[in-house]
């Protein structure tokens, strides 16, 4: 679901979409889950890899990509489809009888980007919204409209490395005794009025916006718990694979990898403590997008993917 992550003609794939599907060495017969399924860019890939006994589990926290899973997959007897966050595919009975593979392509989807009612971009003014299932949740209008002075910088500063956090923070509680910010143009001219243009290039309500939508969304905790669950799920030599697309998100995958791969440093100082045994294998490191897709979709420039593969 990240960055550039829709399919809606057959030139436009997912980033990484390659490396993606080389790392979970797909097999015909094996049972797969596309924990972030956007529009499908990567279960279309997986799909035509799986045989007549293969199956494949789709899920989106988003309603609007689910419905686009049933209109192009639904009909498919190999596929299974639930509105849900990721974090939860262990409650789903589908995914019981073991995963060969779970891919999670994180962050926010150019659809999701590009419709002003959703509220994510800046680029666009339209409610200031930014829920990945807007039918649940507070809205990022309602978080700024209640949330205290503190709460809102940590947040800022938290998720989006926000170095003015505190002062835009000050800023949207001034500003919402007046009126209520109910725009994303409305918190955009905001940030810029309050801070300037500190990075070129780049809109300095860009970090302001990453913060909020990864608060309201959940989504680095809910990453915490997905791998979690398909560490769970998958069985032996299974693949876990993962595309994040900025450094709290990776942060998290590399040390989850990490902490599972290889027994923590040893203190002589300390008594010893239960025999490590790891659970997975890091296949290979951290891999970027090539120039050639840089050339195509600047948007790839943040993207990481890490790949694992469950041990016996």
């Amino acid at each position: 679901m990240g960055t550039g992550s829709d399919f809606t003609t057959p030139a436009h794939v997912p980033v990484l979409f390659a490396e993606a599907l080389h790392a979970l060495a797909v097999r015909p017969d094996g049972r797969y889950l596309d924990g972030t399924f956007g529009r499908g860019g990567h279960a279309r890939a997986v799909l035509e890899k799986l045989g007549p006994d293969g199956r494949l589990l789709l899920m989106d926290k988003d309603p609007d990509a689910i419905a686009v899973a049933h209109e192009r997959f639904g009909a498919d007897p190999r596929v299974a489809i639930r509105q849900a966050s990721f974090a939860t595919l262990a409650d789903w009975d589908e995914t019981a009888a073991g995963l060969d593979g779970v891919l999670l392509d994180l962050g926010v989807s150019s659809p999701q980007l590009d419709e002003a009612r959703r509220g994510f971009s800046f680029q666009h003014d339209g409610p200031l919204d930014m829920r990945m299932n807007p039918d649940a949740g507070q809205s990022a209008a309602d978080f700024l409209a209640q949330a205290d002075e503190k709460t809102i910088a940590d947040v800022l500063w938290l998720y989006g490395e926000e170095r003015m956090s505190r002062r835009i923070a000050r800023a949207i509680v001034v500003r919402r005794t007046e009126a209520p910010l109910t725009t994303t143009a409305q918190l955009a001219d905001l940030v810029a009025a309050t801070i300037g243009r500190r990075e070129p290039g780049k809109h300095p309500g860009t970090r302001t916006f990453q913060a909020l939508r990864i608060h309201v969304n959940s989504e680095l905790d809910d990453l915490r718990e997905g791998l979690d669950a398909a560490l769970e799920q998958l069985r032996p030599a299974g693949r876990l694979a993962v595309i994040s697309f900025h450094s709290l998100e990776d942060r998290i995958v590399k040390q989850f990898i990490a902490g599972h791969a290889r027994a923590p440093a040893g203190n002589r100082r300390l008594p010893e403590v239960a025999v490590f045994v790891p659970k997975l294998r890091a296949i290979g490191g951290a891999v970027m997008a090539s120039e050639e897709e840089l050339a195509r979709n600047p948007r790839a420039r943040s993207a990481v993917l890490r790949c694992a593969e469950k041990l016996a």
